[in-house]
């Protein structure tokens, strides 16, 4: 009986091209179960010894790497204290000197604590691909048939699970590079890893402290947050939607049938994408300064008395740098917005003409809502980039003017506000939760945008 039930679950599974783990676990029997402890046995007992072997090998150099002295387990033991061992100096008689022994590092013993449990993770993920393939291997050999030999899993990396050998590389580096620095960046706000207290060798998990006096009115970080936050916010609407409308504009312009020298036009506005901006916001700097060329020339040319403090005042400053981002960023929406309009169906403007349509019209009800409809996800995107436009802001303003006392500038967006804090102020747990907090601003901004628009709801439907 126990036989059928196996068969009619393994034609049922394969019939659905999959095998769970939980239909693995319950109708795998004892060998199966005994795999759950033996990582390989089933592929073992069903003939697939070289892929069961790897599955035993995997296992047994997970359990190594959790036992050896000063491994996994060691790590995940020193990470609830995250050490307390400070730097000891001691005489040595023979040699007749001071000897320094190296206590804990807590910055270590979070990053290889983060490091351990995301291998942990990946362990639990190999260890249920080896349950169910040793309980798919199980129901191929109950059913008569011969499990597959290791060189046809490998034949079969090249065709039907070809997907599997394409993404394997590109998710490992995301793993090693983003994903790890990322779950240990977020620890980083639980603890007091600072350079204030002398937090910057042994420092401790102080729970949502750091959270609590982001949103502090009283405390010095809490209120620049809302100032900042607010400016952010300011900053990323005029930088994406003046950049979409005056971008859609220049390129409706060079694409009308009576201008000439098109590609000359656009080549002229995309000289600024050729240059670096490193270079080209470096040079408005230098001619922003009260000293500068601008300032200069208007003195002389006895336009103004005194010189404009553009990196002096807060509203200068905050209209330059939403002035010059046109400047940067409208060459790229003239490429996108050029190529867009040169889809859209020349016979609704036919049709529109021959109803009587003017040019404002045209634009209104076949022009914009069809650019809108297409470039609504690279409106998202160009948003939530403005958000984070470090390069923008940093060079040109450094975030000036900045007031006494305060660690954000006028111009200080989250991102850059978030460099002064970790880079030149060392305060590495309040960086970590600043850039929590961007992520959170981005994620609700950006999904609530995009499930809201046109693009998301009928994706097929504009015509």
């Amino acid at each position: 009986m126990s036989n059928e039930l196996t068969k009619a679950a393994a034609k049922r599974q394969k019939k659905a091209g999959s095998f769970p783990l939980a239909a693995a676990v319950k109708n795998g029997g004892p060998v199966v179960w005994l795999s759950c402890l033996i990582m390989g046995l089933g592929n073992l007992v069903s003939g697939q010894i070289i892929m069961g072997l790897i599955f035993l090998a995997l296992e047994v150099a997970f359990i190594a790497f959790l036992a050896i002295p000063s491994g996994g387990l060691y790590w995940l033991s020193m990470l609830p204290s995250l050490g307390w061992r400070e730097m000891e100096e001691v005489w040595n008689d023979d040699l007749g000197i001071y000897e320094y022994t190296m206590g804990d590092q807590s910055q270590l013993i979070l990053l290889y604590g983060v490091a351990t449990i995301c291998i942990i993770a990946l362990f639990i993920v190999l260890w249920r691909s080896s349950v169910r393939s040793g309980y798919k291997a199980l129901c191929l050999k109950k059913s008569g048939k011969k499990a597959p030999p290791f060189l046809d899993t490998l034949k079969s990396l090249l065709d039907e699970n070809v997907h599997k050998l394409l993404m394997f590389t590109p998710t490992a580096f995301l793993a090693v590079f983003s994903i790890v620095p990322l779950f240990y960046m977020m620890s980083m706000a639980f603890t007091s890893y600072s350079k204030e207290g002398d937090h910057l060798v042994l420092f401790d998990w102080v729970g949502l402290q750091n959270f609590a006096s982001l949103f502090d009115s009283t405390s010095t970080i809490g209120k620049q947050v809302g100032s900042v936050l607010g400016w952010t916010l300011v900053w990323a609407f005029f930088a994406t939607f003046l950049n979409f409308f005056l971008g859609t504009f220049v390129a409706i312009l060079i694409n009308r049938k009576t201008i000439k020298f098109k590609s000359f036009w656009r080549g002229c506005l995309g000289m600024t994408i050729a240059i670096p901006q490193f270079v080209s916001l470096m040079i408005i700097r230098s001619m922003m300064q009260p000293d500068g060329i601008i300032n200069t020339m208007l003195l002389n040319a006895g336009i103004i008395s005194t010189r404009l403090p553009f990196l002096t005042n807060t509203t200068w400053a905050r209209v330059m740098v939403i002035v010059v981002n046109l400047w940067v960023g409208i060459p790229y929406t003239i490429m996108q917005v050029t190529g867009i309009l040169q889809n859209i169906p020349a016979e609704q403007y036919e049709a529109a003409t021959i109803d009587g349509a003017n040019a404002v019209q045209q634009f209104t009800n076949i022009t914009l809502p069809y650019m809108i409809f297409v470039m609504t996800p690279y409106i998202i995107t160009q948003f939530t980039g403005n958000i984070n436009n470090f390069n923008v802001i940093y060079l040109l303003t450094r975030g000036e003017p900045v007031s006494v006392g305060n660690s954000a500038g006028s111009t200080d967006l989250l991102i850059t506000w978030l460099y002064k804090l970790t880079v030149d102020q060392q305060k590495y747990n309040l960086g970590a939760v600043i850039g929590i907090f961007t992520f959170v601003v981005l994620a609700i901004v950006s999904l609530v945008t995009y499930h809201s628009s046109g693009s998301y709801k009928d994706e097929e439907g504009f015509k």
